[in-house]
């Protein structure tokens, strides 16, 4: 069937919609000539090629956090948009577009475009940007939305499309933004939830606390100990000495206050924040977390982002149950499994085989693409040149890339474990990706692709409250993503005693403490 055929097929299963497009078009073009029609052509035309939402997303983009993740997410969103409409519907689809001749000149572009009329391309890209930002940021997204619906609009406005034409296109773009979130979920909130403990003592002006402030977790040339000493002129400072032990560090500190020392603070990376945790679990004493390192995951998991909320909190005697995991490493060929080579503590994440070459990657490329599509660049990176391990998952042998392991379970389920939404569940999110099955690596980024990792075979998940894992060949073990380890047997678990860190509870917040949640 040709082209006009088509068309003519097309249009006549919607004389009614024509209709109103036409009486819309109409209404539209005895608007009397105003300064509305320059705007309209102006906007119109920089929206061509997304210009204009790709110097939004830069201007986005210069900011670290929800403004970063809501310009990368909006680019993505309208890449898949104008495939879309572009690629897809138009040639299946084609409308003629409404006749310049029935417009007045004012209102006409100069060069109208030449292609299907349906659906709106424009409308398609402007939508499938406001939407994704709003997923990532309501408040940005109040002041995009209005400029996307008038970039809409302009395309009725300047007669190059009608009205149902742009009504398909924004809801086509509004529903692939709305999809992106099956390959990159959107967290509901920055904060996990947990346990109120109540048990915790008020250390106002840090009176009690024992700080340890780690210069070398954050970037180059900057070190917090200034900062946390005028936050907290009360508390001690243990200053971090390379080559010294923080665990000896602290529990020498300890034993000389003579009971002063009512709470740990730490200020740090991941790898600090886990050695002083497991320092006031041993000693029952709560934890006051700043973040202070590179990417802060525990801390933004706690709902902790600056010192003086972390003050706030400790000031207030406000905290939460935080689980603490562990894994002991055993000599190879022990027949019992009780001999220990050593025992660490993670927070976050432990890995075995490839995953902590993958972290490495994902760090790297995290601050500039976001946390999801970074792990998944370095998925497909890692997976490519990775070899396999033969390990022996409770009980049973396989040959895997990587096995991961969280301490309580990652969100999304059956996708690539983005965050966790419960801080103190006592469970372990086990996964791991299969290297027995043929093309098993292809599999995974096929499905990766196609957002059903959870539903390939190469992808196995499930939770538990003991792991045992050994190795036919002895394979680093990656805590908090820093390598620690080198064993042929693991034992995971989580610790039975969850550390207290200080949060404040919002219910107790003033009106005057009270920040705007966008």
């Amino acid at each position: 069937m040709g082209t006009r055929a088509r068309t003519r097929r097309f249009t006549g299963w919607l004389d009614p919609v024509n209709d109103v497009d036409q009486a819309i078009s109409r209404a539209v073009s005895r608007h009397p000539r105003s300064r509305v029609d320059d705007v309209m052509k102006a906007l119109s035309g920089a929206a061509n090629h997304s210009v204009l939402w790709f110097a939004i997303a830069a201007v986005l983009a210069s900011r670290k956090g929800a403004s970063r993740k809501a310009a990368l997410r909006g680019v993505l969103a309208v890449a898949g948009a104008s495939a879309t409409a572009n690629g897809i519907a138009k040639p299946l689809l084609p409308r003629r577009r409404p006749a310049a001749s029935e417009l007045p000149a004012y209102q006409v572009l100069a060069h109208p475009p030449t292609s299907s009329s349906f659906p709106s391309g424009h409308a398609a890209s402007a939508a499938a940007f406001a939407t994704a930002v709003c997923l990532e940021s309501p408040r940005l997204g109040l002041v995009v939305a209005p400029v996307a619906a008038t970039v809409a609009y302009s395309r009725v406005h300047v007669g190059v499309h009608w009205a149902s034409d742009v009504l398909v296109g924004f809801g086509l773009g509004t529903g692939i933004a709305l999809a992106t979130r099956r390959w990159w979920p959107v967290r509901a909130s920055d904060e996990a939830r947990a346990r109120p403990i109540d048990s915790v003592p008020p250390l106002p002006g840090g009176e009690g606390m024992l700080v340890v402030a780690n210069s070398r977790s954050g970037p180059a040339g900057t070190d917090p100990s200034d900062d946390v000493a005028a936050a907290l002129p009360l508390a001690r400072l243990v200053p971090v000495r390379e080559g010294e032990d923080l665990t000896d560090a602290l529990d020498a500190e300890i034993a000389r206050s003579d009971g002063w020392v009512k709470a740990i603070g730490v200020a740090g990376g991941d790898g600090t924040v886990v050695s002083a945790a497991s320092v006031a679990v041993r000693h029952g004493l709560p934890l006051m977390v700043v973040p202070a390192g590179t990417l802060n995951h525990f801390a933004r998991d706690v709902g902790i982002y600056d010192l003086q909320e972390a003050v706030d909190a400790s000031a207030a005697g406000e905290a939460v149950a935080a689980g603490l995991a562990e894994v002991v490493a055993h000599p190879v060929g022990d027949p019992t499994g009780d001999a220990v080579i050593r025992r660490h503590h993670f927070l976050n994440t432990a890995s075995i085989g490839s995953y902590p070459e993958l972290v490495r990657l994902r760090e790297k490329l995290q601050p500039r693409w976001g946390k999801w599509p970074a792990f998944a660049a370095a998925l497909v990176t890692v997976l490519r040149r990775s070899e396999k391990v033969h390990v022996r998952i409770n009980g049973k042998w396989e040959y895997v890339w990587f096995l991961f392991v969280g301490n309580g379970p990652y969100h999304p389920r059956g996708m690539v474990p983005a965050f966790r939404p419960t801080l103190d569940s006592g469970l372990l999110d086990v996964r791991w990706v299969r290297a027995d099955l043929r093309f098993s690596r292809l599999r995974v980024i096929i499905s990766l692709l196609l957002g059903a990792l959870g539903h390939s075979r190469v992808y196995q998940q499930a939770e538990m409250t003991r792991l045992d894992v050994e190795l036919v060949q002895p394979s680093v073990l990656a805590t908090d993503g820093e390598v620690v380890e080198e064993a042929g047997r693991y034992t995971f678990g989580v610790s039975p005693h969850p550390v207290p860190v200080y949060r404040r509870d919002e219910r107790n917040w003033s009106d005057r403490e009270r920040p705007f949640l966008g």
